[in-house]
């Protein structure tokens, strides 16, 4: 039979967008699955267990069998990142994801209000699949999703609290373009920066480029001026279950002011709102 399919990734999002989907199709109809690639904070162990006690029911974990992190896939592969993707997504996420999905399954995605255009492209690269973005659907913000964790009890996991605009792995290739999230990252996680500026050097591969004199250059993290980040991260990266094969969207992307697209759900939507909305 059809499964529903929550992909829950310890984000904000993920977590409200699962719960959503237990409350429109039923708690005991939806099954969630986490990917953990081995190189995420080991607060998403304990965010897990606070989720599973919100949702009333287990977390189901699923791990590559082939790579015990994202490091072993950057070191094998000797590849870090393109503009459609990167191979630790495909290895850690896709490829143990995909074992538990069949034709026919309906899946859950955390897409906030306004990622329109991400779930155009999603399913425009995966149109064999059935996806659902209830975030979208009824408008929720990432804040609005950080509220309702909050009024709930769930303390957010860590990496938000440091300043990371996304709960992702930490010292994501996906930054790309970013100082200001590697300069985070020097900042709390030395050991991360200090290996992945010795594997760029090693790859001759940079994954930041900064403006100089308004021409873009290739610039080595051990060449990032010192000092601690003064803003917020300069990109949000999504690294969902399925976005290696989705190109990053550039500012001036036609797509990006698209107007956010109805999901096309084949069950008719729910007559009330839940009492966390």
């Amino acid at each position: 039979m059809p499964k529903i399919i929550a992909r829950f990734s310890c984000g904000a999002a993920s977590a409200v967008a699962t719960k959503l989907a237990m409350w429109k199709y039923g708690k005991d109809e939806v099954e969630i699955y986490y990917n953990d690639t081995g190189s995420e904070h080991p607060d998403n162990v304990r965010f897990i267990k606070d989720c599973e006690e919100w949702f009333g029911k287990t977390v189901h974990v699923l791990a590559s069998t082939e790579f015990k992190d994202t490091w072993e896939v950057w070191e094998k592969r000797r590849f870090l990142v393109s503009p459609q993707g990167a191979p630790c997504t495909g290895a850690l996420k896709r490829v143990p994801g995909e074992a538990i999905w069949n034709v026919g399954d309906t899946e859950i995605f955390g897409f906030t209000a306004d990622e329109g255009h991400r779930l155009i492209r999603l399913r425009k690269d995966n149109c064999e699949k059935i996806i659902e973005a209830p975030l979208i659907d009824m408008g929720i913000t990432k804040q609005r999703c950080f509220e309702i964790l909050q009024s709930e009890g769930i303390v957010l996991p860590v990496m938000y609290r440091l300043g990371f605009r996304n709960n992702n792995c930490i010292a994501c290739v996906k930054a790309r373009d970013s100082p200001n999230y590697w300069k985070r990252i020097r900042k709390h996680f030395p050991d991360h920066f200090n290996r992945m500026a010795k594997l760029e050097r090693e790859l001759g591969f940079t994954i930041n480029r900064l403006s100089v004199n308004g021409v873009k250059t290739s610039v080595f993290l051990d060449e990032l001026p010192e000092g601690d980040p003064k803003e917020k991260d300069d990109v949000s990266v999504s690294c969902g279950f399925l976005c290696e094969a989705s190109t990053p969207v550039p500012m001036d992307d036609p797509l990006a002011d698209e107007p956010t697209p109805s999901t096309d759900m084949p069950h008719a939507a729910p007559a009330e709102l839940p009492s966390f909305f």
